[in-house]
């Protein structure tokens, strides 16, 4: 009996130490930026990989490439897109990711669609959920304040 008190102890103890509660946390912030108690929130993490269109000229990948920027443009404007950049050359055909404000697989799957450069197969998209800090939702209004050109 005597191991099953000291043992419970132990874990309240640690339980105490390693969750008192964080002295700079603005509820507000958390709510408006849709935070749980850790800070955290679900999005749907995408990886833009080379698609299987093999046949599309030149002339047509630029006009896909144009909506695909004016289609990330857009869903950041709507808040939907929360990240969005390319990876460089490698060899694994990782052309981008995206991170989508969303907490299921289903809506992230229309966002991606809508994207002309996925709906041409230029780009093939893997989603899968992910738990990550809240602050990310912060980017965008950052981003915005050190970018000196808009792309």
């Amino acid at each position: 009996m005597k191991k099953i008190f000291l043992f419970t102890s132990l874990i309240l103890s640690f339980t105490f130490v390693f969750s008192q509660e964080n002295k700079d946390y603005d509820a507000t912030l958390a709510k408006k930026i849709g935070a749980d108690e850790y800070g955290m929130k679900t999005y749907v993490f995408c990886m833009l990989k080379t698609g299987s269109n093999t046949t599309a000229t030149a002339e047509e990948k630029q006009k896909y490439f144009e909506g695909h920027m004016a289609n990330i443009n857009k869903l950041a404007d709507e808040n939907k897109l929360v990240v969005a950049g390319p990876f460089m050359k490698n060899d694994k055909n990782y052309r981008g990711i995206f991170i989508f404000n969303c907490s299921t697989i289903e809506e992230a799957k229309t966002l991606v669609d809508s994207d002309p450069a996925v709906a041409a197969k230029i780009f093939e998209a893997e989603l899968t959920l992910w738990y990550s800090s809240a602050a990310l939702m912060l980017v965008s209004e950052n981003h915005n304040k050190i970018a000196k050109t808009k792309i």
